[in-house]
Protein backbone atom coordinates (compact mmCIF):
# COMPACT_ATOMS: atom_id res chain seq x y z
CA UNK A 1 0.00 0.00 0.00
CA UNK A 2 1.60 3.22 -1.18
CA UNK A 3 -0.40 5.93 0.59
CA UNK A 4 0.97 8.56 -1.79
CA UNK A 5 -0.18 6.60 -4.84
CA UNK A 6 -3.59 6.25 -3.21
CA UNK A 7 -3.93 10.00 -2.79
CA UNK A 8 -2.55 10.64 -6.25
CA UNK A 9 -5.50 8.59 -7.50
CA UNK A 10 -7.82 10.74 -5.37
CA UNK A 11 -6.31 13.89 -6.89
CA UNK A 12 -6.83 12.52 -10.40
CA UNK A 13 -10.43 11.70 -9.52
CA UNK A 14 -10.95 15.31 -8.40
CA UNK A 15 -9.54 16.56 -11.71
CA UNK A 16 -11.87 14.24 -13.62
CA UNK A 17 -14.87 15.60 -11.69
CA UNK A 18 -13.85 19.18 -12.47
CA UNK A 19 -13.52 18.25 -16.15
CA UNK A 20 -16.93 16.59 -16.10
CA UNK A 21 -18.39 19.72 -14.51
CA UNK A 22 -16.85 21.90 -17.21
CA UNK A 23 -14.57 23.69 -14.74
CA UNK A 24 -11.49 22.30 -16.48
CA UNK A 25 -11.03 21.42 -20.17
CA UNK A 26 -10.86 17.78 -21.25
CA UNK A 27 -7.75 16.04 -22.54
CA UNK A 28 -5.40 17.26 -19.81
CA UNK A 29 -2.19 15.27 -19.42
CA UNK A 30 -1.75 14.20 -15.78
CA UNK A 31 1.16 11.78 -16.30
CA UNK A 32 3.57 14.11 -14.49
CA UNK A 33 1.21 14.79 -11.61
CA UNK A 34 2.84 14.15 -8.22
CA UNK A 35 1.64 13.39 -4.72
CA UNK A 36 4.60 13.37 -2.36
CA UNK A 37 5.72 14.47 1.08
CA UNK A 38 6.50 18.22 1.16
CA UNK A 39 10.13 19.11 1.78
CA UNK A 40 9.10 20.90 4.95
CA UNK A 41 6.93 18.58 7.12
CA UNK A 42 5.27 21.62 8.68
CA UNK A 43 3.52 22.22 5.34
CA UNK A 44 1.47 19.04 5.68
CA UNK A 45 1.55 15.37 4.76
CA UNK A 46 1.07 15.34 0.99
CA UNK A 47 1.89 18.01 -1.56
CA UNK A 48 0.79 18.03 -5.19
CA UNK A 49 1.90 20.01 -8.23
CA UNK A 50 -1.49 19.49 -9.94
CA UNK A 51 -2.51 23.14 -10.25
CA UNK A 52 0.93 24.22 -11.49
CA UNK A 53 1.02 21.35 -13.98
CA UNK A 54 -2.43 21.98 -15.44
CA UNK A 55 -2.40 25.78 -15.56
CA UNK A 56 -0.80 26.31 -18.98
CA UNK A 57 -2.70 23.57 -20.91
CA UNK A 58 -5.93 24.66 -19.22
CA UNK A 59 -5.29 28.34 -19.99
CA UNK A 60 -5.92 29.26 -16.37
CA UNK A 61 -4.03 30.68 -13.40
CA UNK A 62 -2.53 28.01 -11.10
CA UNK A 63 -4.06 29.68 -8.07
CA UNK A 64 -7.56 29.49 -9.56
CA UNK A 65 -7.17 25.78 -10.30
CA UNK A 66 -5.76 25.22 -6.81
CA UNK A 67 -8.77 26.93 -5.23
CA UNK A 68 -11.18 24.68 -7.13
CA UNK A 69 -9.21 21.55 -6.33
CA UNK A 70 -8.73 22.45 -2.67
CA UNK A 71 -12.46 22.73 -2.19
CA UNK A 72 -13.00 19.25 -3.64
CA UNK A 73 -10.00 17.69 -1.87
CA UNK A 74 -11.35 18.73 1.53
CA UNK A 75 -14.14 16.20 0.93
CA UNK A 76 -11.75 13.32 0.16
CA UNK A 77 -11.58 10.45 2.63
CA UNK A 78 -8.99 11.00 5.34
CA UNK A 79 -8.14 14.61 4.46
CA UNK A 80 -8.31 16.85 7.52
CA UNK A 81 -7.05 20.09 5.97
CA UNK A 82 -5.98 21.54 2.61
CA UNK A 83 -3.82 24.63 2.18
CA UNK A 84 -2.59 26.50 -0.88
CA UNK A 85 0.98 27.73 -0.86
CA UNK A 86 2.73 30.20 -3.14
CA UNK A 87 1.36 30.47 -6.68
CA UNK A 88 -0.62 27.23 -6.48
CA UNK A 89 0.97 24.33 -4.62
CA UNK A 90 -1.60 22.28 -2.76
CA UNK A 91 -0.70 20.80 0.63
CA UNK A 92 -2.92 18.28 2.37
CA UNK A 93 -2.99 17.05 5.95
CA UNK A 94 -4.32 13.62 6.72
CA UNK A 95 -6.15 12.55 9.87
CA UNK A 96 -4.47 10.31 12.42
CA UNK A 97 -6.77 7.43 11.47
CA UNK A 98 -5.23 7.30 7.98
CA UNK A 99 -1.77 6.80 9.43
CA UNK A 100 -3.02 4.26 11.94
CA UNK A 101 -4.48 2.26 9.04
CA UNK A 102 -1.12 2.41 7.25
CA UNK A 103 0.59 0.97 10.32
CA UNK A 104 -1.91 -1.87 10.45
CA UNK A 105 -1.32 -2.62 6.76
CA UNK A 106 2.42 -2.80 7.36
CA UNK A 107 2.02 -5.30 10.16
CA UNK A 108 -0.49 -7.34 8.20
CA UNK A 109 1.81 -7.64 5.19
CA UNK A 110 4.91 -8.48 7.21
CA UNK A 111 8.06 -9.10 5.17
CA UNK A 112 6.10 -8.42 1.97
CA UNK A 113 5.44 -4.83 3.05
CA UNK A 114 6.87 -2.49 0.44
CA UNK A 115 6.52 -4.98 -2.39
CA UNK A 116 4.37 -3.82 -5.28
CA UNK A 117 3.50 -4.27 -8.93
CA UNK A 118 4.98 -0.86 -9.71
CA UNK A 119 7.32 -2.40 -12.30
CA UNK A 120 4.46 -4.33 -13.92
CA UNK A 121 6.71 -7.32 -14.60
CA UNK A 122 8.93 -5.41 -17.06
CA UNK A 123 12.10 -7.38 -17.79
CA UNK A 124 15.29 -5.71 -16.59
CA UNK A 125 18.83 -6.99 -17.01
CA UNK A 126 21.31 -5.88 -14.34
CA UNK A 127 24.91 -6.62 -15.33
CA UNK A 128 27.45 -6.18 -12.58
CA UNK A 129 30.86 -7.40 -11.41
CA UNK A 130 31.79 -8.60 -14.92
CA UNK A 131 35.45 -8.80 -13.92
CA UNK A 132 38.21 -10.08 -16.14
CA UNK A 133 38.63 -13.75 -15.13
CA UNK A 134 42.29 -13.21 -14.30
CA UNK A 135 42.19 -13.62 -10.53
CA UNK A 136 40.08 -13.38 -7.41
CA UNK A 137 37.76 -10.44 -6.90
CA UNK A 138 39.35 -7.57 -5.00
CA UNK A 139 38.30 -4.51 -3.00
CA UNK A 140 37.84 -2.60 -6.25
CA UNK A 141 35.00 -4.97 -7.19
CA UNK A 142 33.24 -4.84 -3.83
CA UNK A 143 31.24 -1.67 -4.28
CA UNK A 144 29.90 -2.42 -7.76
CA UNK A 145 29.09 -5.99 -6.74
CA UNK A 146 27.03 -4.90 -3.75
CA UNK A 147 25.46 -2.02 -5.66
CA UNK A 148 24.32 -4.27 -8.51
CA UNK A 149 23.06 -7.02 -6.24
CA UNK A 150 21.02 -4.72 -4.02
CA UNK A 151 19.72 -2.72 -6.99
CA UNK A 152 18.44 -5.98 -8.48
CA UNK A 153 16.71 -6.77 -5.18
CA UNK A 154 15.10 -3.30 -5.05
CA UNK A 155 13.82 -3.67 -8.61
CA UNK A 156 12.40 -7.11 -7.82
CA UNK A 157 10.70 -5.74 -4.69
CA UNK A 158 9.11 -3.04 -6.85
CA UNK A 159 7.66 -5.60 -9.26
CA UNK A 160 10.22 -5.83 -12.08
CA UNK A 161 11.27 -9.13 -13.63
CA UNK A 162 15.00 -8.97 -12.92
CA UNK A 163 17.86 -11.01 -14.31
CA UNK A 164 21.29 -10.64 -12.68
CA UNK A 165 24.07 -11.14 -15.21
CA UNK A 166 27.86 -11.52 -15.16
CA UNK A 167 29.62 -10.79 -18.47
CA UNK A 168 32.87 -12.76 -18.61
CA UNK A 169 35.58 -10.76 -20.41
CA UNK A 170 37.39 -13.84 -21.68
CA UNK A 171 38.20 -12.87 -25.27
CA UNK A 172 40.93 -10.27 -24.87
CA UNK A 173 44.69 -10.41 -24.67
CA UNK A 174 44.55 -10.44 -20.87
CA UNK A 175 43.40 -14.07 -20.84
CA UNK A 176 46.35 -15.05 -23.02
CA UNK A 177 48.57 -13.38 -20.44
CA UNK A 178 46.71 -15.34 -17.79
CA UNK A 179 47.42 -18.60 -19.64
CA UNK A 180 51.14 -17.79 -19.85
CA UNK A 181 51.15 -17.01 -16.13
CA UNK A 182 49.51 -20.34 -15.37
CA UNK A 183 51.98 -22.18 -17.59
CA UNK A 184 54.75 -20.70 -15.47
CA UNK A 185 53.09 -22.00 -12.29
CA UNK A 186 52.59 -25.35 -14.03
CA UNK A 187 56.33 -25.53 -14.69
CA UNK A 188 56.93 -24.60 -11.05
CA UNK A 189 54.62 -27.40 -9.89
CA UNK A 190 56.72 -29.85 -11.92
CA UNK A 191 59.91 -28.76 -10.16
CA UNK A 192 61.23 -26.05 -12.45
CA UNK A 193 62.86 -22.99 -10.86
CA UNK A 194 60.87 -20.14 -12.42
CA UNK A 195 62.72 -17.36 -10.62
CA UNK A 196 61.03 -13.94 -10.46
CA UNK A 197 57.69 -13.62 -12.25
CA UNK A 198 58.44 -11.73 -15.51
CA UNK A 199 57.04 -8.24 -15.90
CA UNK A 200 53.59 -8.30 -17.49
CA UNK A 201 52.50 -11.68 -16.10
CA UNK A 202 50.17 -12.20 -13.13
CA UNK A 203 52.28 -12.73 -9.98
CA UNK A 204 49.61 -13.74 -7.47
CA UNK A 205 49.87 -16.96 -5.47
CA UNK A 206 46.28 -17.78 -6.45
CA UNK A 207 47.63 -19.32 -9.68
CA UNK A 208 49.80 -21.86 -7.83
CA UNK A 209 46.96 -24.35 -7.17
CA UNK A 210 45.86 -23.94 -10.79
CA UNK A 211 49.38 -24.83 -11.94
CA UNK A 212 49.40 -27.88 -9.65
CA UNK A 213 45.99 -29.01 -10.92
CA UNK A 214 47.22 -28.64 -14.49
CA UNK A 215 50.30 -30.73 -13.67
CA UNK A 216 48.16 -33.43 -12.08
CA UNK A 217 45.92 -33.57 -15.13
CA UNK A 218 48.51 -33.38 -17.94
CA UNK A 219 51.78 -34.39 -16.35
CA UNK A 220 54.78 -33.06 -18.34
CA UNK A 221 52.84 -32.85 -21.61
CA UNK A 222 53.10 -29.04 -21.89
CA UNK A 223 56.41 -28.58 -20.09
CA UNK A 224 58.60 -27.99 -23.13
CA UNK A 225 55.89 -27.78 -25.80
CA UNK A 226 55.67 -24.62 -27.93
CA UNK A 227 53.15 -22.02 -26.81
CA UNK A 228 51.04 -22.54 -29.92
CA UNK A 229 50.20 -26.05 -28.69
CA UNK A 230 49.26 -25.30 -25.07
CA UNK A 231 47.97 -21.71 -25.06
CA UNK A 232 44.32 -22.44 -25.90
CA UNK A 233 44.12 -25.48 -23.60
CA UNK A 234 45.67 -23.78 -20.60
CA UNK A 235 43.68 -20.61 -21.25
CA UNK A 236 40.38 -22.49 -21.11
CA UNK A 237 41.49 -24.49 -18.06
CA UNK A 238 42.56 -21.37 -16.19
CA UNK A 239 39.46 -19.34 -17.06
CA UNK A 240 37.28 -22.13 -15.67
CA UNK A 241 39.39 -22.23 -12.50
CA UNK A 242 39.22 -18.44 -12.11
CA UNK A 243 35.46 -18.40 -12.60
CA UNK A 244 35.10 -21.07 -9.90
CA UNK A 245 37.18 -18.80 -7.64
CA UNK A 246 35.09 -15.75 -8.54
CA UNK A 247 31.81 -17.60 -7.92
CA UNK A 248 33.12 -18.63 -4.49
CA UNK A 249 34.09 -15.01 -3.76
CA UNK A 250 30.63 -13.86 -4.78
CA UNK A 251 28.98 -16.51 -2.61
CA UNK A 252 31.05 -15.30 0.37
CA UNK A 253 29.43 -11.89 -0.16
CA UNK A 254 25.97 -13.42 -0.53
CA UNK A 255 25.80 -12.83 -4.30
CA UNK A 256 24.38 -15.38 -6.71
CA UNK A 257 23.87 -14.29 -10.28
CA UNK A 258 21.41 -15.81 -12.71
CA UNK A 259 23.39 -15.73 -15.96
CA UNK A 260 27.09 -15.90 -16.87
CA UNK A 261 27.70 -14.81 -20.46
CA UNK A 262 31.05 -15.50 -22.16
CA UNK A 263 32.47 -12.85 -24.45
CA UNK A 264 34.52 -15.53 -26.20
CA UNK A 265 31.43 -17.60 -26.91
CA UNK A 266 29.63 -14.57 -28.36
CA UNK A 267 32.58 -14.07 -30.71
CA UNK A 268 32.75 -17.75 -31.64
CA UNK A 269 29.00 -17.87 -32.24
CA UNK A 270 29.30 -15.02 -34.74
CA UNK A 271 27.45 -12.49 -32.61
CA UNK A 272 30.03 -9.76 -33.27
CA UNK A 273 29.76 -10.39 -37.01
CA UNK A 274 26.01 -10.09 -36.54
CA UNK A 275 26.52 -6.65 -34.99
CA UNK A 276 28.35 -5.43 -38.09
CA UNK A 277 25.66 -6.85 -40.34
CA UNK A 278 22.84 -5.36 -38.27
CA UNK A 279 24.38 -1.90 -38.06
CA UNK A 280 25.34 -1.98 -41.73
CA UNK A 281 21.77 -2.83 -42.75
CA UNK A 282 20.58 0.08 -40.65
CA UNK A 283 23.02 2.45 -42.34
CA UNK A 284 24.93 3.13 -39.13
CA UNK A 285 28.40 2.07 -40.38
CA UNK A 286 30.84 3.70 -42.80
CA UNK A 287 34.53 3.69 -43.64
CA UNK A 288 36.44 6.81 -42.65
CA UNK A 289 39.40 8.35 -40.86
CA UNK A 290 38.85 9.84 -37.43
CA UNK A 291 40.42 13.12 -36.41
CA UNK A 292 43.17 12.66 -33.81
CA UNK A 293 41.62 13.08 -30.37
CA UNK A 294 42.60 15.86 -28.02
CA UNK A 295 44.44 14.91 -24.87
CA UNK A 296 45.20 11.27 -24.12
CA UNK A 297 44.98 9.04 -27.19
CA UNK A 298 42.55 6.12 -26.67
CA UNK A 299 43.61 2.56 -27.48
CA UNK A 300 41.23 2.23 -30.42
CA UNK A 301 42.38 5.31 -32.36
CA UNK A 302 44.42 4.78 -35.53
CA UNK A 303 45.41 7.20 -38.29
CA UNK A 304 43.94 5.12 -41.11
CA UNK A 305 40.61 4.33 -42.76
CA UNK A 306 38.49 2.31 -40.35
CA UNK A 307 35.09 0.69 -40.03
CA UNK A 308 33.24 3.28 -37.97
CA UNK A 309 29.94 3.34 -36.11
CA UNK A 310 27.96 6.57 -36.47
CA UNK A 311 27.89 7.06 -32.71
CA UNK A 312 27.42 10.84 -33.03
CA UNK A 313 24.00 10.24 -34.55
CA UNK A 314 22.97 8.72 -31.22
CA UNK A 315 24.40 11.21 -28.76
CA UNK A 316 28.10 10.36 -28.58
CA UNK A 317 30.88 12.92 -28.96
CA UNK A 318 32.66 11.18 -31.87
CA UNK A 319 32.12 8.19 -34.13
CA UNK A 320 33.71 4.97 -32.91
CA UNK A 321 35.86 2.28 -34.60
CA UNK A 322 34.68 -1.32 -34.68
CA UNK A 323 37.80 -2.98 -36.15
CA UNK A 324 41.52 -2.72 -35.44
CA UNK A 325 44.25 -2.50 -38.08
CA UNK A 326 44.89 -6.24 -37.82
CA UNK A 327 41.27 -6.96 -38.70
CA UNK A 328 40.26 -8.00 -35.19
CA UNK A 329 37.28 -6.52 -33.43
CA UNK A 330 37.61 -3.70 -30.94
CA UNK A 331 36.37 -4.25 -27.38
CA UNK A 332 33.54 -1.88 -28.26
CA UNK A 333 32.30 -4.22 -31.01
CA UNK A 334 32.21 -7.15 -28.56
CA UNK A 335 30.38 -5.04 -26.01
CA UNK A 336 27.77 -4.09 -28.62
CA UNK A 337 27.32 -7.81 -29.33
CA UNK A 338 26.74 -8.43 -25.64
CA UNK A 339 23.99 -5.82 -25.49
CA UNK A 340 22.43 -6.91 -28.78
CA UNK A 341 22.28 -10.41 -27.35
CA UNK A 342 20.54 -9.10 -24.23
CA UNK A 343 18.08 -7.08 -26.28
CA UNK A 344 17.22 -10.15 -28.37
CA UNK A 345 16.64 -12.07 -25.15
CA UNK A 346 13.86 -9.63 -24.35
CA UNK A 347 15.62 -7.05 -22.22
CA UNK A 348 14.50 -3.65 -23.39
CA UNK A 349 15.76 -2.19 -20.13
CA UNK A 350 19.41 -2.80 -19.30
CA UNK A 351 21.51 -1.57 -16.40
CA UNK A 352 25.30 -1.89 -16.35
CA UNK A 353 27.33 -1.27 -13.20
CA UNK A 354 30.88 -0.13 -14.03
CA UNK A 355 33.94 1.12 -12.23
CA UNK A 356 35.07 4.73 -12.37
CA UNK A 357 37.78 3.89 -14.93
CA UNK A 358 35.05 3.18 -17.50
CA UNK A 359 33.20 6.49 -17.14
CA UNK A 360 34.41 7.69 -20.54
CA UNK A 361 32.85 4.65 -22.18
CA UNK A 362 29.25 5.43 -21.22
CA UNK A 363 28.10 7.63 -24.11
CA UNK A 364 29.30 5.29 -26.84
CA UNK A 365 27.65 2.27 -25.23
CA UNK A 366 24.35 4.06 -24.76
CA UNK A 367 24.55 5.24 -28.37
CA UNK A 368 25.16 1.68 -29.54
CA UNK A 369 22.19 0.31 -27.60
CA UNK A 370 19.96 3.01 -29.02
CA UNK A 371 21.14 2.14 -32.52
CA UNK A 372 20.94 -1.66 -32.45
CA UNK A 373 17.53 -1.60 -30.78
CA UNK A 374 16.13 1.03 -33.16
CA UNK A 375 15.40 3.17 -30.12
CA UNK A 376 13.43 0.46 -28.31
CA UNK A 377 16.16 -0.42 -25.84
CA UNK A 378 17.52 1.69 -23.00
CA UNK A 379 20.82 1.37 -21.17
CA UNK A 380 21.49 3.04 -17.83
CA UNK A 381 25.12 2.88 -16.73
CA UNK A 382 25.84 3.35 -13.04
CA UNK A 383 29.42 4.33 -12.27
CA UNK A 384 30.80 3.28 -8.90
CA UNK A 385 33.66 5.36 -7.60
CA UNK A 386 36.67 3.78 -5.93
CA UNK A 387 36.74 2.59 -2.34
CA UNK A 388 39.80 3.45 -0.31
CA UNK A 389 40.46 0.74 2.27
CA UNK A 390 41.63 2.09 5.63
CA UNK A 391 42.41 0.84 9.10
CA UNK A 392 42.24 3.41 11.90
CA UNK A 393 42.54 6.10 9.27
CA UNK A 394 45.64 4.61 7.64
CA UNK A 395 45.53 3.22 4.07
CA UNK A 396 45.74 -0.60 3.98
CA UNK A 397 48.76 -2.39 2.57
CA UNK A 398 48.36 -4.75 -0.35
CA UNK A 399 47.68 -8.47 -0.11
CA UNK A 400 50.67 -10.79 -0.41
CA UNK A 401 48.48 -13.67 -1.53
CA UNK A 402 46.84 -11.75 -4.35
CA UNK A 403 50.02 -10.09 -5.51
CA UNK A 404 48.84 -6.53 -6.02
CA UNK A 405 45.52 -6.02 -4.24
CA UNK A 406 43.32 -6.70 -1.21
CA UNK A 407 40.91 -9.48 -2.13
CA UNK A 408 37.18 -9.34 -1.64
CA UNK A 409 37.37 -12.55 0.37
CA UNK A 410 39.91 -10.99 2.74
CA UNK A 411 37.57 -8.06 3.27
CA UNK A 412 34.55 -10.28 3.99
CA UNK A 413 36.58 -12.53 6.31
CA UNK A 414 37.81 -9.48 8.20
CA UNK A 415 34.52 -7.67 8.93
CA UNK A 416 31.71 -9.96 7.76
CA UNK A 417 29.30 -10.12 4.84
CA UNK A 418 26.59 -7.95 6.39
CA UNK A 419 28.91 -5.04 7.16
CA UNK A 420 30.38 -5.03 3.66
CA UNK A 421 26.97 -5.16 2.00
CA UNK A 422 25.49 -2.32 4.06
CA UNK A 423 28.47 0.01 4.18
CA UNK A 424 29.05 -0.11 0.44
CA UNK A 425 25.69 1.67 0.08
CA UNK A 426 26.13 4.33 2.72
CA UNK A 427 27.27 6.70 -0.03
CA UNK A 428 25.78 7.38 -3.45
CA UNK A 429 27.52 5.24 -6.06
CA UNK A 430 29.27 8.15 -7.79
CA UNK A 431 30.75 9.52 -4.55
CA UNK A 432 34.15 8.34 -3.36
CA UNK A 433 34.22 6.25 -0.21
CA UNK A 434 36.59 5.35 2.60
CA UNK A 435 36.05 1.93 4.18
CA UNK A 436 37.78 1.83 7.56
CA UNK A 437 38.08 -1.71 8.93
CA UNK A 438 38.08 -0.45 12.51
CA UNK A 439 35.26 2.08 12.21
CA UNK A 440 32.82 -0.29 10.49
CA UNK A 441 32.78 -2.70 13.43
CA UNK A 442 32.52 -0.09 16.17
CA UNK A 443 29.26 0.78 17.89
CA UNK A 444 27.65 4.19 17.81
CA UNK A 445 25.49 6.44 15.72
CA UNK A 446 28.31 7.08 13.25
CA UNK A 447 28.20 3.41 12.22
CA UNK A 448 25.04 3.04 10.07
CA UNK A 449 24.65 -0.76 10.17
CA UNK A 450 25.22 -0.85 13.93
CA UNK A 451 22.68 1.94 14.38
CA UNK A 452 20.03 0.11 12.35
CA UNK A 453 20.70 -3.24 14.01
CA UNK A 454 20.53 -1.56 17.41
CA UNK A 455 17.03 -0.34 16.52
CA UNK A 456 16.09 -3.92 15.65
CA UNK A 457 17.48 -5.12 18.98
CA UNK A 458 15.48 -2.46 20.85
CA UNK A 459 12.29 -3.62 19.13
CA UNK A 460 12.93 -7.16 20.37
CA UNK A 461 13.88 -5.84 23.81
CA UNK A 462 10.52 -4.05 24.06
CA UNK A 463 8.65 -7.29 23.44
CA UNK A 464 10.78 -9.05 26.02
CA UNK A 465 10.05 -6.37 28.62
CA UNK A 466 6.32 -6.52 27.81
CA UNK A 467 6.36 -10.29 28.26
CA UNK A 468 7.92 -9.87 31.71
CA UNK A 469 5.23 -7.37 32.78
CA UNK A 470 2.31 -9.13 31.15
CA UNK A 471 3.10 -12.88 30.92
CA UNK A 472 -0.23 -13.69 29.26
CA UNK A 473 -0.10 -10.88 26.69
CA UNK A 474 -0.81 -12.14 23.18
CA UNK A 475 1.77 -10.43 20.96
CA UNK A 476 1.10 -12.49 17.85
CA UNK A 477 0.81 -10.62 14.56
CA UNK A 478 -2.91 -11.36 14.40
CA UNK A 479 -3.38 -9.90 17.87
CA UNK A 480 -1.31 -6.83 17.08
CA UNK A 481 -3.16 -6.29 13.81
CA UNK A 482 -6.51 -6.25 15.64
CA UNK A 483 -5.37 -3.90 18.42
CA UNK A 484 -6.96 -0.46 18.63
CA UNK A 485 -4.21 2.15 18.26
CA UNK A 486 -6.18 5.41 18.29
CA UNK A 487 -4.20 6.41 21.40
CA UNK A 488 -1.02 6.80 19.32
CA UNK A 489 -1.26 10.55 18.87
CA UNK A 490 2.01 11.94 20.21
CA UNK A 491 4.10 13.76 17.63
CA UNK A 492 6.94 11.25 18.01
CA UNK A 493 4.55 8.30 17.56
CA UNK A 494 2.95 9.78 14.46
CA UNK A 495 6.38 10.65 13.09
CA UNK A 496 7.40 7.00 13.28
CA UNK A 497 4.12 5.87 11.72
CA UNK A 498 4.48 8.31 8.83
CA UNK A 499 8.02 7.08 8.25
CA UNK A 500 6.76 3.49 8.17
CA UNK A 501 3.97 4.50 5.76
CA UNK A 502 6.55 6.01 3.41
CA UNK A 503 8.41 2.72 2.93
CA UNK A 504 6.48 1.50 -0.17
CA UNK A 505 6.99 4.85 -1.90
CA UNK A 506 10.67 4.81 -1.00
CA UNK A 507 11.14 1.37 -2.56
CA UNK A 508 9.46 2.47 -5.78
CA UNK A 509 11.46 5.69 -5.92
CA UNK A 510 14.76 3.84 -5.35
CA UNK A 511 13.83 1.40 -8.11
CA UNK A 512 12.87 4.17 -10.55
CA UNK A 513 16.07 6.13 -9.89
CA UNK A 514 18.29 3.02 -9.79
CA UNK A 515 19.61 4.26 -6.45
CA UNK A 516 19.73 1.51 -3.81
CA UNK A 517 21.61 3.75 -1.39
CA UNK A 518 18.24 5.35 -0.66
CA UNK A 519 17.31 2.17 1.22
CA UNK A 520 20.33 2.56 3.52
CA UNK A 521 19.57 6.23 4.11
CA UNK A 522 15.93 5.47 4.89
CA UNK A 523 16.74 2.68 7.35
CA UNK A 524 19.21 4.94 9.13
CA UNK A 525 16.58 7.68 9.43
CA UNK A 526 13.93 5.23 10.65
CA UNK A 527 16.36 3.88 13.23
CA UNK A 528 17.04 7.45 14.35
CA UNK A 529 13.33 8.10 14.93
CA UNK A 530 13.01 4.87 16.92
CA UNK A 531 16.03 5.76 19.08
CA UNK A 532 14.67 9.29 19.60
CA UNK A 533 11.31 7.89 20.69
CA UNK A 534 13.07 5.49 23.05
CA UNK A 535 15.12 8.32 24.54
CA UNK A 536 12.02 10.48 24.89
CA UNK A 537 10.44 7.70 26.93
CA UNK A 538 13.48 7.72 29.21
CA UNK A 539 12.66 11.32 30.13
CA UNK A 540 8.85 11.09 29.99
CA UNK A 541 7.59 7.84 31.53
CA UNK A 542 4.20 8.28 29.85
CA UNK A 543 5.90 7.69 26.48
CA UNK A 544 7.68 4.50 27.43
CA UNK A 545 6.78 1.59 25.22
CA UNK A 546 5.98 -0.73 28.11
CA UNK A 547 3.54 0.83 30.58
CA UNK A 548 3.60 -1.52 33.56
CA UNK A 549 0.15 -0.41 34.76
CA UNK A 550 -1.50 -0.09 31.34
CA UNK A 551 -1.69 -3.23 29.23
CA UNK A 552 -3.84 -1.59 26.53
CA UNK A 553 -1.42 1.28 25.92
CA UNK A 554 1.52 -1.12 26.01
CA UNK A 555 -0.14 -3.21 23.33
CA UNK A 556 -0.70 -0.12 21.16
CA UNK A 557 2.96 0.85 21.48
CA UNK A 558 3.99 -2.71 20.62
CA UNK A 559 2.03 -2.31 17.39
CA UNK A 560 4.17 0.72 16.63
CA UNK A 561 7.35 -1.19 17.49
CA UNK A 562 6.26 -4.09 15.29
CA UNK A 563 5.76 -1.66 12.42
CA UNK A 564 9.33 -0.43 12.81
CA UNK A 565 10.60 -4.02 12.98
CA UNK A 566 8.60 -4.94 9.88
CA UNK A 567 10.26 -2.23 7.82
CA UNK A 568 13.73 -2.99 9.18
CA UNK A 569 13.20 -6.65 8.30
CA UNK A 570 11.98 -5.69 4.84
CA UNK A 571 14.82 -3.24 4.22
CA UNK A 572 17.61 -5.44 5.50
CA UNK A 573 16.07 -8.28 3.49
CA UNK A 574 16.73 -6.24 0.34
CA UNK A 575 20.36 -5.98 1.46
CA UNK A 576 20.48 -9.72 2.15
CA UNK A 577 21.10 -9.04 5.84
CA UNK A 578 19.46 -10.74 8.83
CA UNK A 579 18.23 -8.32 11.54
CA UNK A 580 19.50 -9.04 15.04
CA UNK A 581 17.51 -9.65 18.22
CA UNK A 582 20.26 -8.45 20.54
CA UNK A 583 23.55 -6.63 20.24
CA UNK A 584 26.66 -8.60 21.09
Amino acid sequence: MNIFSTYRDYIEAVIEKLVAAGSLPSGLDTSRLTAEPPRDPSHGDISTNAAMLLAKPAGMKPRDIAEMMASALREVTGVSAVEIAGPGFINMRLGDAVWHDCLKVAIGQGAAYGASNHGAGVKVNVEYVSANPTGPLHIGHARGTVFGDVLAAVLAKAGYDVTKEFYINDAGSQVDTLARSTHLRYCEALGRDIGEIPEGLYPGDYLKPVGRALAEKHGEKWLDAPESEWLAVIRSFTIDAMMDLIRADLAALGVRQDVFTSERKLVEDGMVDEVLKTLENMGHIYTGVLEPPKGKTPDDWEARPQTLFRAMDFGDDVDRPLKKSDGSWTYFASDIANHLDKFRRGFGEMIDVWGADHAGYVKRMQAAVKAISAGEGALDVKICQIVRLMDKGVPMKMSKRAGTFVTLRELVDEVGQDIVRFHMLTRKNDAQMDFDLTAVVEGGRENPIWYVQYASARCHSSRGKARECFPNLDMSLNSLASTTISCLTDESELGLIKMIAGWPRLVEAAADAHEPHRIAYYLYELAGLLHAFWDKGSKDVSLRIVQEDNEKLTMSRLVLVQGVQTVIDSGLGIFGIEPVEEMR
